[in-house]
């Protein structure tokens, strides 16, 4: 069906395109909360939806030029409609990313191991924010065309810093998860993997397979438990993501297999725990990570437990 439109139906979408333009530069400034706010009702417009998607779209193709380092003709799509700010916009984008053909982003490798106390914070060379819990050891490795961030051991915390074209995967074992630009928490434990997602959205994937994705969204958290092969996810409470960076945990209806999990980041020896039913006893408490042991003192106290040292000197958690 052919679509009439006047004057005033052409400026409407002048309109709409200018906007749409301004917010996918705003989106990729890692905006705050407020902005994220602004931005979810403005795309509520179906007209909106659409505006940004094909702004979207156009900003992959640039990119696929960019990669490609040459000037090649952008693929023609039928668009029903003259579109004047949406073609401003493409032509400063145009110009923006000719002045980078060429100059690929230079790659960056760190080797980051943290000590039994202490958070530590980096700030990366893409503009992201990494902080890294006590006991963790951590790979950094960043090219022109992805970022990647092992975590062999430990908990991270990520203010990842969007780039559409560089995506940041964080792997651990076989798992992934994948970023463009969000802000999110991966702790790897003996027991778990466990993914918390503070704003944005990440794709996990347990066990690497591209088919397996979970989306986590804001406030949102998945466990996997690592020997069972299972996956659990639960909503969180907005102070509830990495937490531990303010130096101590609360924690509510928390299983003790989990618990002991997290806890043993703290001490130099970890903590054992007694196979069976023990696992899935209910805490709640508080957990300060420089005296890790003193939640370790008061457990028998919580919950029908007792705590034994064995004959290697570790301590182990038992049922009464």
């Amino acid at each position: 069906m052919t679509r009439f439109t006047g004057p005033q139906d052409d400026l409407d979408n002048e309109q709409i395109d200018a906007q749409a333009a301004s917010w996918f530069a705003r989106n990729r400034n890692d905006p705050d909360r407020a902005t994220r706010k602004a931005f979810d009702s403005w795309i509520s417009e179906p007209a909106h939806a659409r505006a940004y998607a094909e702004f979207e779209q156009l900003w992959v193709d640039l990119a696929q030029l960019q990669q490609l380092n040459r000037p090649v003709p952008l693929p023609r799509r039928k668009t029903p409609l003259w579109r004047p700010a949406l073609a401003v916009a493409a032509a400063l984008l145009c110009a923006v990313l000719a002045l980078n053909l060429g100059t690929p982003q230079a790659p960056y490798r760190q080797q980051i191991a943290a000590q039994e106390q202490g958070a530590r914070t980096f700030k990366l060379p893409d503009g992201s924010t990494l902080y890294v819990n006590a006991n963790t050891r951590v790979k950094v490795d960043f090219s022109g065309r992805q970022r990647d961030i092992y975590l062999q051991q430990g908990q991270l915390y990520l203010e990842v810093a969007a780039d559409r074209e560089r995506p940041l995967w964080v792997h651990s074992g076989a798992a992934k998860v994948r970023v463009v630009g969000t802000a999110f928490d991966v702790r790897r434990g003996q027991r778990q993997l466990v993914v918390s997602v503070a704003h944005g959205q990440v794709a996990f994937s347990p066990d690497g397979r591209p088919g397996d994705l979970t989306l986590l969204g804001a406030r949102q958290q998945a466990t996997y438990d690592l020997q069972k092969g299972t996956l659990r996810q639960q909503s969180l409470d907005r102070d509830e993501v990495a937490d531990w960076r303010s130096g101590r945990l609360a924690f509510r209806n928390r299983d003790l297999a989990s618990l002991v999990d997290e806890l043993n980041l703290y001490r130099q020896q970890p903590v054992q725990l007694a196979e069976g039913a023990i696992g899935a006893y209910k805490v709640s408490g508080n957990l300060d990570v420089h005296d890790p042991d003193a939640l370790v003192k008061a457990l028998p106290a919580l919950i029908p437990v007792k705590t034994r040292v064995q004959a290697n000197g570790q301590l182990k958690i038992e049922a009464r």
